[in-house]
């Protein structure tokens, strides 16, 4: 039988040697916040996903850090991995989709060096280890945490097994196990460490499997469960039943539970329907256009992908899709395909 798909049982795989120093990090009240807010972007709250566990931001966060940890050893770079969203808030990347960003689903990083800069909890913690708040407030410094698309990094590696076995089994914990085994640092185009593959097979499966992982995303599935619950927040709080604060101090289901308590009161009947839609809504029909009596979206939306660096028989380092048909035509197939240009619902009575 196999292994169960848990935080803890994942994060050990990622680094056999947890670093004691993280452990007083990981009380801080900027990140234990986190621990109530998904990574997967509200797609626990509706019956259209079958989210078989509940992976929090917190889980993810640890788990960036634990990568860099494992591959560098550097202090500064697996703090600024471990703090990387401490701005996030509930329901992860629907805030971009409130802020009209589903494209490049980066407006809800914009306070995240202000909240590490003006922690005092966690200045005293980086004082104790000779570091400063700048040192650690932008992890887009450090290539191993994050780089750009399509190299791999921390962050990216990080989600896509969770999110993966989440979403539709796609990673157990012994194929995550056997996969990230083959996982090295190697050095890139641009002379800059980046994390990769020491052999093609794993290369290519890993690949196939965040690719497939990236088209759900691409799917209207997942645009309109995004923008839906967008659009509940939006006006929720337009309607005084929260506050834009009460998405950083309460959990994601505390949110749920709230919304669905005024929901049933119906206090606003705009609010209700939307948020019954969301709540209950089980298929999606793809169309060429808008339908009457449906709540429908028609969006772009980030394009999640990587194309890793594999390991070369002389210690060089190519991308998959330089050495690879299969993989080149996966990642090909992949940017081109778009859903149909709408997805809508019947918007609940």
């Amino acid at each position: 039988m196999s292994e169960l798909f848990t935080a803890s049982s994942y994060h050990s795989i990622l680094c056999s040697d947890f670093p004691p120093f993280l452990h007083d990090y990981l009380q801080l009240p900027l990140l234990t916040r986190l621990k109530g807010v998904g990574l997967l972007c509200g797609t626990d709250w509706t019956e259209l996903f079958h989210n078989q566990f509940f992976y929090s931001r917190f889980d993810h966060s640890l788990g960036v850090a634990l990568i860099v940890w494992n591959f560098t050893h550097d202090k500064k770079q697996t703090l600024a991995g471990l703090l990387h969203d401490v701005s996030t808030r509930a329901f992860s990347h629907v805030t971009d989709f409130r802020n009209g960003d589903a494209l490049t689903q980066e407006s809800s990083e914009d306070i995240n060096a202000s909240l590490i800069d003006n922690d005092k909890e966690l200045s005293l913690l980086l004082k104790r280890d000779g570091l400063t708040p700048n040192d650690v407030d932008d992890y887009h410094r450090y290539p191993v945490a994050d780089n750009p698309c399509p190299g791999l990094s921390a962050d990216r590696l990080e989600y896509m097994y969770p999110s993966g076995a989440a979403l539709c089994g796609q990673w157990t914990i012994d194929e995550v196990r056997k996969n990230y085994s083959h996982v090295c640092l190697l050095v890139n185009e641009q002379g800059q460490p980046e994390l990769g593959f020491d052999d093609e097979e794993a290369a290519l499966d890993y690949t196939k499997r965040f690719t497939n992982i990236a088209l759900l995303l691409q799917h209207n599935e997942d645009k309109i469960a995004m923008q839906l619950l967008a659009d509940v927040v939006s006006r929720a709080i337009k309607c005084s039943f929260i506050c834009e604060d009460d998405l950083f101090s309460l959990t994601e289901q505390e949110l749920i539970e709230r919304f669905d308590s005024f929901a049933s009161q119906k206090k606003d009947i705009v609010f209700t329907r939307l948020h019954k839609t969301f709540r209950t809504m089980k298929e999606v029909k793809h169309t060429q256009r808008a339908l009457d009596g449906h709540y429908c979206v028609s969006l772009a939306v980030k394009k999640r992908y990587v194309i890793p660096l594999v390991k070369q028989k002389d210690g060089s380092a190519l991308r998959i899709s330089d050495c690879n048909g299969e993989a080149k035509k996966i990642i090909s197939d992949f940017l081109s395909y778009s859903d149909s240009p709408y997805g809508c619902v019947c918007i609940a009575q």
